[in-house]
């Protein structure tokens, strides 16, 4: 039997300061999106990354009994947690080129990119093969990383995925042999874009 596993990236509140790591909750308009594609999500069985942003979308999906699942939790970012792109840099600009250009490298003493793309790719690689339809809201950096792992990419390839909020797409395959199908859930007008 295929697995058929939709990944949904968490939505986000629409004006706050990124933060690495930070669990920052959604804000009205960011839930209101999140009901404006509920419709084009297919129904199954669902999971959520442990962050209050997953379980929040989650919930706004009407995905009541989605199981929280330790394994699609963010990059831990270590001393880095809480702290903006620009202070991490004015701060620590050789660890932050170091992060984003060495799979390997954790100059903030938490994960690194490698290992979180480690993670995931055991976790798709565990889910049993009778899992049928299945779904999950995750991370941009969880969803970063199963892209990877689906396609085989080189580890250095996940600063090249762009995964915006409530961006959708479809993992098919079992057995550590994954397909990649993209989605068609529109976010532009959720939030209020063109």
């Amino acid at each position: 039997m295929t697995v058929r596993l939709t990944l949904l990236c968490a939505a986000a509140p629409v004006e706050h300061d990124v933060r690495f790591g930070a669990d920052t909750p959604l804000d009205e308009r960011a839930l209101r999106a999140v009901r404006a594609v509920t419709a084009a999500l297919p129904t199954a069985a669902c999971y959520t990354g442990p962050s209050q942003r997953c379980r929040q979308t989650a919930q706004a999906l009407g995905w009541d009994d989605a199981g929280v699942e330790p394994a699609l939790r963010d990059v831990d970012m270590g001393r880095w947690h809480g702290r903006t792109l620009s202070e991490v840099a004015a701060s620590d600009g050789a660890g932050l080129a170091a992060w984003m250009s060495d799979p390997e490298a954790a100059p903030h003493g938490g994960e690194s990119v490698g290992q979180v793309c480690h993670r995931i790719a055991a976790w798709l690689d565990a889910l049993p093969a009778d899992t049928g339809r299945t779904a999950a809201v995750v991370e941009q950096a969880i969803a970063r990383a199963a892209v990877v792992h689906a396609l085989g990419a080189p580890q250095r390839s996940f600063w090249r995925i762009d995964v915006p909020p409530l961006s959708a797409f479809q993992l098919t395959g079992r057995e550590g042999r994954w397909n990649l199908r993209m989605g068609t859930v529109s976010t532009a007008q959720a939030y209020g874009g063109a």
